[in-house]
């Protein structure tokens, strides 16, 4: 009896712990964003480096391009496109958020997958198993919704690390493993964001339900910051902050998993990115659903930002989407003002996500 206490108490100040952790990052992010209110480049804030093009500064040599120069950190650089907006748009988009904090060069992510192991080819066919991997200097757990605030706010950094998440991605390479060709990057055998801490440790898992046919595949992982932007590191000399290995799925299995580009979860999440973009920011919206298109999906996502939407869709091969929405529309008070309206979306920015 005293153990199972000792235990409970013990979990319990872990519970706690973790929880005030979580709380400690988003109420540095809550007061950041206050104060980020003005719409004047603030003198403090002024970049002198983006003054110059590179051609005859330190370290300059032949064959380098210019670099495109500033006097104001291109603050309108995107004045007159389409804006990204937080939102996943396929057919292109400007986006004006800053990069945000970067840590120091010993706070650098790395990340090395624990399993599959690289040239392995022991994972069974259609059967349920764990892609694994470890990661260091990463403040796992955070994962914005990925339908209304992408890139929509800069790195940031807790404890001098980057506040983010993972991604794997496992694509099918095909006869071999190692194809002479590129994969597709629009095509994926499995997709999940990994939005949990893990272990607390670095390590973190996804499952990968009912498993994957036969065949070849490259597993990789996509470490983001917190609105699903690649990291970025301080110096350019470095190791990746990610890792891909390839392995073999054996057996005569030839069931398609459910989170790959086509299957059930990858279109239904696919449309809900669609959905969002065509409504614009800072719309909550509650549509009726064409079951025969739109499949219910499990999405990860931050409870903390998350947007509820649903949408009547229909999905082409060439992996454009058009969005009818049958819906009523809450929008945010002060949002979308300057954005474009569900009716104003114009017929070439269709969008999708996975």
């Amino acid at each position: 009896m005293l153990l199972k206490s000792v235990l409970f108490l013990a979990a319990s100040a872990v519970l706690v712990e973790s929880r005030h952790e979580t709380r400690h990052v988003h109420s540095y992010l809550h007061r950041r964003a206050a104060a980020d209110t003005s719409l004047t480049l603030d003198p403090s804030a002024l970049q002198k480096g983006s003054e110059f093009n590179g051609s005859t500064e330190i370290g300059s040599g032949v064959g380098q391009a210019l670099s495109a120069t500033s006097d104001n950190n291109f603050i309108n650089y995107c004045a007159g496109k389409v804006l990204t907006n937080g939102e996943q748009i396929v057919a292109g988009s400007c986006n004006g958020i800053p990069m945000g904090d970067i840590p120091a060069k010993d706070d650098m992510i790395s990340a090395m997958i624990q399993f599959p192991l690289a040239g392995s080819a022991t994972v069974q066919s259609d059967t349920t198993f764990n892609i694994s991997v470890q990661v260091t200097n990463l403040v796992a757990g955070f994962f914005t919704n990925a339908d209304a605030t992408y890139y929509s706010a800069p790195q940031a950094l807790q404890g001098g690390k980057v506040v983010g998440h993972t991604h794997v991605t496992v694509q099918d390479m095909g006869d071999s493993l190692n194809p002479t060709t590129a994969p597709d990057p629009t095509k994926f055998a499995f997709f999940k964001g990994i939005n949990d801490a893990g272990n607390g440790e670095g390590l973190l898992q996804a499952t990968v339900t009912g498993g994957l046919p036969a065949g070849n595949y490259r597993v990789c992982t996509i470490t983001s910051a917190a609105n699903h932007q690649p990291v970025l590191m301080p110096v350019a000399q470095r190791g990746t902050a990610d890792d891909c290995t390839k392995f073999t799925v054996v057996g005569n299995g030839t069931t398609e998993n459910d989170s790959a580009d086509d299957g059930s979860k990858g279109i239904a999440a696919a449309s809900l990115a669609a959905a969002a973009a065509a409504l614009g920011p800072g719309v909550a919206t509650t549509a009726v659903v064409d079951s025969s298109v739109f499949v219910s999906a499990t999405t990860s996502v931050d409870s903390v930002a998350t947007t509820s939407i649903a949408a009547t869709t229909s999905v082409d091969s060439t992996t454009t989407t058009s969005v009818a929405a049958v819906a009523t529309t809450e929008a945010s008070s002060g949002k979308g003002s300057g954005s474009k309206s569900s009716s104003g979306k114009s017929s070439s920015g269709k969008v999708t996500g996975k």
